[in-house]
């Protein structure tokens, strides 16, 4: 007679569990995070990056544990792929992020130029992406110049005088309170070249706060320089395509496109407007990627 024998708990097989972390796969994910912040270096021209991108894509536990330590640091990842890379945003309360304040500062000293600089950024983000299409589509790859945008801007800033003027609003404010004037007004009244001994263009130019601009978008792995035609042109990197879908619900740029002066060939704007942008103004500290 055969006796059959009956598993306890403790006896019967368990399930297979999920590895436990260890301190190696903690490093691993910081080394991962920090790549993101490096956000010139391609993945494909690392292999260390690669193996971590993938790691990411393939084992849900390693992918949970690098956004737990970039959420740590302040940081909002937007998309981790070959692409892009571990692509990632400071919030506003990180020590990664950027403010327009101390940009600006660190270009002119004159508080009006917090303005133009945060206008500057607005333009070149509506201008790379000159459709809504444009900016959902992966592949897309933008375009823009130096002397392109400033063109661009002194166009918007027509277009919001005469309708300043259609409603009777005042467009001559008071000399020396530029806290008190819109952007647009500040920005028409600059010179866009300027003048310097060396035929340098000067830095609170129109043109020299487009160049540097692009210069920190092309830092900070957002642009890429492609020439020395028409004061600079540049191409964007999937990076800053993702900074500007994140910044498409802004009311600035909404207010920037409502405007309907972005030149493209069918006459749409790059990102869709909000609702109700009738009334709004530019705000002071409107950029890429930049917090208040």
């Amino acid at each position: 007679m055969t006796e059959h024998v009956e598993w306890s708990d403790t006896e019967a097989p368990a399930p297979a569990a999920s590895a436990a972390v260890t301190p190696a796969d903690a490093a691993d994910a910081a080394r991962l995070v920090a790549f993101g912040l490096q956000p010139k270096l391609q993945p494909a021209r690392d292999q260390e990056y690669t193996d971590l991108l993938r790691r990411y894509r393939e084992e849900p536990a390693f992918a949970r544990l690098a956004d737990a330590v970039a959420a740590g640091l302040g940081l909002i990842v937007l998309e981790v792929s070959p692409r892009a890379g571990m692509a990632v945003t400071a919030a506003e309360d990180s020590v990664f992020a950027v403010r327009m304040g101390d940009y600006a500062r660190r270009t002119a000293a004159d508080s009006g130029d917090r303005f133009l600089h945060g206008l500057a950024h607005l333009a070149v983000a509506a201008l790379a992406f000159p459709r809504p299409e444009d900016l959902a589509d992966d592949s897309y790859i933008g375009r823009i110049t130096v002397n392109g945008v400033d063109a661009f801007v002194r166009q918007a800033c027509r277009r919001l005088e005469e309708r300043a003027e259609e409603r009777g609003e005042n467009t001559d404010p008071a000399t020396g309170t530029p806290g008190l004037e819109a952007a647009w007004r500040i920005w028409a009244r600059r010179s866009a070249t300027g003048a310097t001994k060396d035929a340098r263009r000067p830095a609170a130019s129109t043109t020299g706060i487009v160049a540097k601009a692009a210069a920190f978008l092309t830092d900070s792995g957002f642009l890429q320089r492609t020439g020395d035609d028409h004061g600079g042109t540049y191409r964007t990197t999937a990076r800053y395509q993702l900074q500007v879908r994140d910044l498409a619900g802004g009311a600035a740029m909404a207010e920037l496109l409502e405007l309907g002066v972005v030149p493209v060939t069918d006459g749409s704007a790059s990102l869709l407007a909000a609702e109700d942008t009738e009334d709004l103004d530019l705000v002071a500290d409107a950029g890429l990627p930049f917090h208040s």
